[in-house]
Order: C-alpha cells, then sequence, then structure tokens
C-alpha cells in the first residue's frame, strides 16, 4: 500500500502542473481536490459524525490542519517563491524529521542505525534525482522555511495518526480529515480567492485531472496512507516518500517529455537501495 500510494503522489506533481496550466490555482486545486474526496468518502465511511470525546475529536481537527490546508498551502506558497528543486529536496526530509519527532515524544521508539543510513543514502539520491546534474541551490528564507514547515505539518500529521489509529476506523479517520482540512482553508481563501468558474470543468482534461486528484489520489490514497501508518508505524511508512521524486521523473519522461539523464539514474539507485536499508531496520 505504501508503494502503491507514493507511486501515486508521484503522478500528482505532472496532473497539478497540466491544471495550472489551463488556469487553476494551487488553493483551488486543493479545495477542489478534498471537496470531491469528502463528498465521495461518505459513500464508504460510518456514519457516525463525531469522535467519541472532546480530545480526539481536537485531534482529528489537528489532522485535517496538518495533513491537509496548512502542508498544502506552506508547499503550494513556497513553490511560488524559491525554486521547485528546493522544495522537492527539503520535503524529502520528512521521514528523517518523522523519526526525530517520534523519538522526542516516545522514548520507545529508538533512533535505529540502518534506519539513519538508509534515510540519508535515500537524501542523496533524491538530490541527484531532483537536480539532475544541474546543482542550482538558491536560498530563499521565507521559502525553504515554508517548506520545512510543510515537511513537519506532514510528520507531526503521522504522528496524529498513530495517537487516533488504535481508537477509530482508517476511514473514518480519512473522512475527518478531509472535513477539517477544508474547514482549516477557510481562513486563507480571502487571501486567495477562489473562482467559482464552471466552464473550465467543461475542459476534459480539466475535468479527468480533477477526479484523478479528488478521487483517488486524495480520497482513496489518505485511506491507504492512514492503513500504511497504522500496520507499520509512522516511521517505516514516511521512508517510503523517498521513491515519490522517483516516481514523478518516470511520470515526466512519459507524460511531458522530459528527460531521464544518468545521474537521475545513479539517484534512482540511492535512492531504492536507502529505503531498502531504512526498511530492513525493522
Amino acid at each position: 500500500m505504501a508503494i502503491l500510494t507514493v507511486s501515486i503522489w508521484g503522478i500528482t506533481f505532472v496532473s497539478t502542473k497540466i491544471l495550472i496550466a489551463n488556469g487553476l490555482s494551487p488553493v483551488e486545486i486543493f479545495f477542489y481536490r478534498f471537496i470531491l474526496a469528502y463528498a465521495c468518502i461518505w459513500i464508504i465511511s460510518p456514519r457516525k459524525l463525531f469522535a467519541k470525546n472532546a480530545k480526539d475529536e481536537i485531534l482529528m481537527a489537528a489532522a485535517g490542519l496538518t495533513g491537509g490546508s496548512l502542508y498544502f498551502i506552506a508547499e503550494n506558497t513556497a513553490l511560488g517563491i524559491t525554486l521547485a528543486s528546493n522544495v522537492s529536496l527539503i520535503i524529502c526530509t520528512t521521514p528523517i524529521l518523522t523519526a526525530f519527532l517520534l523519538h522526542f515524544f516516545n522514548k520507545e521508539e529508538k533512533l535505529k542505525k540502518n534506519l539513519l543510513t538508509g534515510s540519508f543514502i535515500a537524501l542523496a539520491g533524491v538530490g541527484l534525482v531532483v537536480f539532475n546534474g544541474s546543482f542550482i541551490l538558491k536560498i530563499n528564507p521565507l521559502g525553504d522555511l515554508l517548506t520545512l514547515l510543510a515537511a513537519l505539518m506532514w510528520a507531526f500529521y503521522c504522528l496524529v495518526l498513530k495517537q487516533l489509529n488504535t481508537h477509530y476506523p482508517t476511514v473514518f479517520i480519512t473522512r475527518k480529515v478531509f472535513f477539517y482540512g477544508i474547514i482549516t482553508l477557510l481562513p486563507f481563501i480571502p487571501f486567495n480567492p477562489i473562482r467559482f468558474d464552471t466552464n473550465i470543468f467543461s475542459i476534459p482534461i480539466v475535468a479527468l485531472n480533477l477526479l484523478f486528484l479528488g478521487i483517488i489520489a486524495s480520497m482513496l490514497c489518505f485511506i491507504m496512507w492512514n492503513a500504511t501508518v497504522k500496520k507499520i508505524g509512522a516511521v517505516h511508512a514516511t521512508n517510503y516518500l523517498y521513491l515519490v521524486p522517483l516516481v514523478t521523473m518516470i511520470t515526466s519522461a512519459l507524460v511531458i517529455n522530459e528527460k531521464i539523464t544518468f545521474v537521475t539514474i545513479i539517484g534512482s539507485c540511492l535512492i531504492i537501495t536507502g529505503v531498502y536499508l531504512a526498511e530492513k531496520s525493522k
């Protein structure tokens, strides 16, 4: 499930790029995909409205905030003010951040040597894939800090899931994440207005990509990701995120004719090796 989920998420970068090229803003894309996901998940989700107690409901809201609105707003804003390569590289620090956060909050979670070694090897591979032989690292403090914030938000999201997974069904948690993701997005809309232009949905490529992002990449993938965290833990689940740039590279080559170079092949090998070593730490 982890491999399938990150493979689909790797494709979403290309899908989002197509939607932006057709006039949708990053905030609009996030809003539409979460609305669609929330509407669809009601078909299979338990009809229960609230968590068992106020504490758990607050945790549900925290999951929607960290894994929904704050993550996407921070990442998309960073993409507008710093290099995409910076964003791709910093986002891939999420597994390492998750490991350190979990160790900090839960002393029983040890930082194993194979896990750290594999993580850094995979991160080096990500660097080769992202920069593709032309190393351009332009420091933009605000953009890079926002990207680091996005990585931290996803790490915290996985930690919140760890608290909720033992008490609630995965589908119910996922539905609540979508709901609170939409609710916590609302305060940001005045700064990034959403245009409700129905004509744009009549464009087949827009409609198909929104359906893909809403139903497959959001509803299905969030369910699978949450189930993965429940099955193998937050640290080992996030290690598979290193594969996202690899999938994006292959998809870009197939869909929008971007070239795969010798440097990216070496980077891909390092990513796979790093993920293998990190998973051996189990």
